[in-house]
């Protein structure tokens, strides 16, 4: 039976193997789920020369835990990231009963930029299986373009699906040290996830009456300035971006079949006067809050396009 193993196109002959399944091909990216049962797993030398695949492979743990032999040896547990060159040996094997469970993106070299591909070249004998350090900065700005791409509809937006698995690629060539920090690749791609990081974080705190960017820049760990930078190379102004993230929660709330006063979702929402909330929600939607919540009554789930895509 074919499979797709974590890093790899490989044979296996046993029947046990569960679905391996193409979420999506992006270009000549694929980004790939796989359940297999506790077995080992590995990839020889000879695989790799019968069978090369040339992909740089970033994946995420998504089942209990796996644990890579090799040098060195090490653990992956739940939401953990690890990165790769396919065409590199390896031995896993699965840490509990649940067997394997993980989210592949294969990005083969070819269609990385040939600026990239030629940088890298020289490197990738060393991309041996590794996890991603826990406390790394670029941790948190490559799961959330990982996410990005995980919710980008690629037929409607298929740029924005290439453009974020190039990033994806960069963040990781540049934890690897095959991308230098200062070149403009890498830039481009740390601009591109901290903003992706910065929009999640307005969402998270969208509750906050203090919601500011000032405490998103903290949470970033970058100025206030270079803030406002990352936003003017987006569609919306770090303020529009939260008004909209408000009102789209708003919309939310005012669906649930358990209905809150209008008071108290312009609070949750993170309004600072029901008065602000109304007149931001009118501009928006051409209705009142009250009115919108009747429509929804009446129409049942055609409000909910109002809410948020990201």
């Amino acid at each position: 039976m074919m499979i797709l193993s974590e890093f790899v196109l490989t044979m296996s002959p046993s029947p046990e193997v569960q679905d391996a399944v193409v979420l999506r091909r992006i270009g000549t990216a694929s980004l790939i789920e796989l359940r297999a049962p506790p077995r080992a797993n590995e990839r020889s030398t000879g695989h790799s020369a019968n069978a090369p695949d040339g992909s740089l492979c970033i994946y995420q743990q998504l089942g209990s835990g796996s644990r890579f032999s090799g040098n060195p040896e090490f653990c992956i547990h739940h939401g953990m990231f690890a990165t790769s060159y396919s065409d590199l040996p390896y031995e896993t094997a699965a840490l509990a009963a649940d067997g394997f469970h993980l989210r592949i993106l294969k990005v083969p070299v070819a269609n990385l930029r040939p600026s990239q591909a030629d940088l890298v070249k020289a490197g990738l004998g060393d991309l041996v299986p590794k996890p991603l350090g826990e406390n790394g900065a670029l941790v948190p700005l490559l799961a959330s373009c990982f996410r990005d791409l995980k919710e980008t509809d690629d037929v409607r937006a298929p740029e924005r699906a290439r453009s974020l698995v190039l990033t994806l690629a960069q963040l990781a060539l540049i934890e690897r040290g095959l991308i230098r920090p200062g070149s403009r690749a890498a830039l481009h791609a740390l601009r591109v996830g901290r903003l992706s990081l910065a929009r999640r974080l307005i969402a998270r705190n969208i509750s906050r009456a203090s919601l500011s960017p000032a405490l998103v820049a903290e949470l970033l760990g970058i100025s206030v300035r270079h803030l406002h930078i990352l936003f003017e190379t987006s569609d919306a102004s770090f303020a529009q971006t939260v008004t909209a993230e408000r009102l789209a929660e708003s919309c939310r709330l005012l669906t649930q079949p358990r209905e809150q006063s209008i008071s108290e979702i312009a609070l949750a929402c993170g309004f600072n006067s029901l008065a602000t909330f109304y007149r931001a929600f009118q501009a928006a939607h051409g209705m009142s809050p009250g009115s919108f919540r009747a429509t929804q009554g009446a129409h049942g789930e055609d409000g909910l396009q109002l809410q948020r895509q990201i």
